[in-house]
């Protein structure tokens, strides 16, 4: 199988998933919130994926490989396990809380949720873009080298300060405050897997201790 065909596959295998998640929680297809996430977090998707096809199919195969049984080391593998879990429910919370009534935000807010996922991918696809090396999962690869420009020129996990955007915008986009409890249980798995990747790649990639001390912020400038 192709490396395109392969990721093509991935993504609608991810999109069908997602949508199970949302519209069974939802109990109808009668989620104008969740159509609108959808479409919104899988063009995003689609397009970082053609980038991907067209000019750097390296990084492509190593996005392709994540997940809990992509990680090498047990302390990723159960990280993973936890982040993993965490994402489905932020699609099922979300949703149920709209099917129960717990409270639905209004129209601004479900905009504002979906400019926070076009913004998060964006970061995320200029992190791709600068770093052909940044994989979906923790690992050092033949030939990697430290990258210090670009968006890792203020923060040394662009790619998690973009996911960082998106995970916020998807409650708000699927229309409920609820999920927001979610990302605040997950902050704490996020913030181990960054630091235990910093461990990593200080003990096995030249120069990165030193990009360490010149870099400062890990996620957020001026806060972490």
């Amino acid at each position: 199988m192709s490396l395109n065909v392969k990721a093509s596959l991935g993504l609608l295998f991810l999109a069908l998933a997602m949508a199970l998640c949302v519209f069974i929680a939802a109990g109808t297809v009668r989620y104008w919130q969740g159509w609108l996430f959808l479409a919104v977090f899988f063009a995003s998707g689609v397009s970082q994926t053609l980038y991907g096809m067209k000019n750097d199919p390296a990084l492509l195969e190593r996005r392709l490989a994540g997940g809990p049984t992509a990680e090498r080391s047990s302390t990723q593998r159960t990280i993973m396990v936890f982040v993993s879990l965490g994402f489905i429910a932020l699609l099922v919370v979300p949703a149920l809380g709209w099917r129960l009534g717990w409270g639905a935000l209004p129209l601004a807010a479900v905009v504002a949720g979906n400019a926070l996922i076009v913004i998060g991918f964006y970061i995320t696809f200029l992190a791709f873009r600068e770093n052909t090396f940044a994989a979906a999962n923790v690992d050092i690869f033949a030939g990697q080298r430290v990258v210090s420009s670009g968006p890792y020129a203020v923060v040394r996990h662009p790619q998690y300060a973009g996911a960082l955007f998106y995970l916020v915008g998807i409650p708000l986009a699927l229309g409920s405050w609820w999920g927001l409890l979610v990302i605040a249980a997950m902050c704490p798995f996020l913030i181990w897997r960054l630091r235990d990747e910093e461990r990593v790649l200080s003990e096995g990639l030249p120069g990165y201790a030193q990009y360490r001390n010149r870099v400062r912020w890990r996620l957020i400038p001026g806060i972490y």
